[in-house]
């Protein structure tokens, strides 16, 4: 497999814009040293044993680190009128792929752009490379909480609209599109350096789309009143007493913020800690302090133990860590070169989880109550694509769901973002290669 290199930018263009940045951002804003180019141009893409064996995709020419929304919005617009792609970065801990410069340009770095502008009854609004954990701790001073964060809790507010999905707290709300943001300041392509602010409907236009239909500057997303939160570890002989404990603990209300289940196999690999006893499943579950009592006794009631019942405002964001795909990159860290995983949902993960395991050779399940059904990540021993591809047919027989991160071409509401970005991106200069409507993966059929 090769991957189509892109014509290179113009020297005369990034010459000019590298001039035209460093007079806005000032010399510490603007790189294009090789280490710095070489470090902003990967995302979570060695998670996938495909897209690596492609690596490397591209490499930014230019790299530009604005610290506000209004930066951002110059930035791009200099971009734009030099006619140089922009391909945006939050912390690039989430996608695979989506974040690679594969046209070269611009990386526009929005990390430094972190500042909470105001925290609101019900909502609160900061720039877009905002960690999550910020935003969490600012709405905690007001007697709130974020609706949801992304397991891994240091991404920023844009990166996890633009390329995320869901996350803790998704049990109640779904995912990201169905009502967490309220509001959106977004740039365009039209070169005008205007922030465009957005709103109920037309804000969804610009999410999980990685900036290909506009680059979000700031954002506005729901917040809800801030609850009693309790880490409750449970343990039980095999992974599918575990998986009817965490079908149980979901059914909790008020209802839990997360509770995942993982198999012996996969709970050896996590960090070491006491609550994941040798030899046993781990049930790890984000509750609402009413609920520990009725939790205990659902695992005592299903032949478990109670492992540890933990308190404190750092427990909620460590058990987030332990959550979604970060079990099975703890698996491919203990045995590395060996895995590769999927996103898959559906009853068939619990009632037929032994057909599931026999898909792929070596296959283990990383399971989590979803806001409709489980929801989890398979992981199983990496062949080659067309052995990946064979498996999520049998499994979609089986009636699971199955989403392939092997890819990197926007797959959610995408024939709205192509029509979006004919009218916000008329040069096809954001984020490039990422918006292909005939585009099938790394292997034909790769997008499911």
């Amino acid at each position: 497999m090769t991957a189509t290199v892109p014509a290179a930018v113009p020297a005369t263009a990034l010459s000019a814009l590298e001039a035209e940045l460093v007079a806005l951002l000032g010399e510490r804003g603007v790189s294009t040293e090789l280490r710095v180019r070489e470090r902003v141009s990967v995302d979570g893409s060695r998670m996938s044993p495909i897209i690596s064996e492609l690596l490397p995709l591209g490499i930014a020419d230019l790299v530009a680190f604005p610290t506000t929304a209004e930066q951002i919005a110059q930035v791009v617009a200099a971009a734009v009128r030099l006619g140089v792609p922009v391909t945006p970065r939050g912390k690039g801990t989430g996608n695979y792929g989506q974040g690679i410069p594969m046209s070269g340009g611009l990386l526009l770095d929005l990390s430094r752009a972190r500042a909470v502008v105001e925290v609101g009854d019900g909502t609160i609004t900061a720039e877009a490379g905002t960690p999550m954990v910020t935003l969490e701790r600012a709405a905690h001073e007001t007697g709130q909480q974020l609706w949801m964060y992304p397991s891994t809790v240091q991404s920023s507010l844009g990166g996890f609209l633009a390329g995320g999905s869901g996350g803790t707290g998704s049990i109640v709300h779904g995912t990201n599109d169905a009502g967490f943001v309220a509001a959106l300041d977004v740039v365009h392509a039209d070169g005008s350096a205007e922030l465009v602010h957005v709103e109920g409907d037309e804000a969804q236009r610009y999410v999980h789309n990685y900036g290909t239909a506009g680059i979000i500057a700031r954002a506005t997303v729901r917040l809800e009143p801030l609850q009693e939160w309790r880490g409750f570890y449970a343990s039980c002989a095999d992974f599918r007493t575990a998986q009817a404990v965490m079908v149980a603990l979901g059914k909790l209300r008020p209802t839990p913020r997360l509770v995942s289940a993982d198999t012996p196999e996969i709970t050896a690999a996590l960090p070491e800690d006491p609550a994941f006893p040798a030899g046993r499943a781990s049930v790890r579950g984000i509750l609402e302090a009413s609920t520990v009592d009725a939790a205990t006794a659902a695992v005592q009631a299903a032949g478990g133990r109670v492992e540890d019942v933990r308190d404190g405002a750092q427990v909620p964001l460590s058990l987030s860590v332990l959550s979604y795909n970060h079990p099975i990159e703890w698996l491919q860290k203990s045995a590395p070169g060996v895995y590769f995983h999927l996103e898959v949902g559906g009853q068939a993960l619990v009632d037929r989880v032994d057909e599931v395991h026999q898909v792929f050779e070596g296959a283990l399940l990383h399971n989590e109550v979803g806001h409709s059904g489980p929801i989890g990540m398979l992981a199983g021993v990496y062949q080659s694509p067309e052995q990946v591809l064979e498996g999520i047919a049998a499994l979609e027989a089986l009636g699971v769901g199955v989403h392939n991160p092997h890819q990197w071409n926007v797959d959610f509401q995408l024939q709205r973002t192509v029509e979006t970005a004919r009218r916000t991106d008329p040069q096809g200069l954001l984020n490039p290669g990422k918006l292909n409507p005939g585009y099938g993966g790394p292997t034909k059929g790769a997008v499911r």
